[in-house]
């Protein structure tokens, strides 16, 4: 009988051991996928930066013509742009006629509307 109850003792302390490991063994795989995803982004951050800088500079652009050519409110001008820029937010500046498009901690672009030009993007610094 003694052999049974060493045995059962055995296997849950086993498997108490197995329920504690786990959760470091997903903090570990965590973070070697989060070191991954940072050294993906780091090596392709030139690109990555391209592209939220010509997304922004392209809502800024359209917002700017929906709002002050097409008439439109800033609110109802969000639902122009393209499907994958859900993430630029459109800002209206109705003083100075111009709409700033912002990819957040990315990019942030401004289009002005200016008479007989239409809307024109700022400068873009590189």
């Amino acid at each position: 009988m003694a052999t049974t109850d060493t045995h059962s003792a055995y296997t849950a302390s086993r498997q108490g051991a197995r329920r504690r490991l786990w959760p470091r063994i997903l903090l570990v795989a965590l973070l070697v996928l989060a070191s991954i995803a940072a050294i993906a982004f780091f090596a392709n951050r030139t690109a990555i930066n391209g592209y939220a800088v010509t997304g922004a500079a392209y809502a800024a652009r359209v917002g700017c013509s929906c709002r002050y050519i097409g008439g439109r409110p800033i609110g109802d001008c969000a639902k122009d742009k393209v499907a994958g820029m859900e993430l630029v937010r459109l800002s209206d500046d109705p003083a100075t006629k111009s709409v700033t498009a912002t990819f957040p901690l990315l990019a942030s672009q401004t289009a002005t509307y200016r008479e007989g030009y239409g809307c024109v993007l700022e400068k873009w610094e590189d």
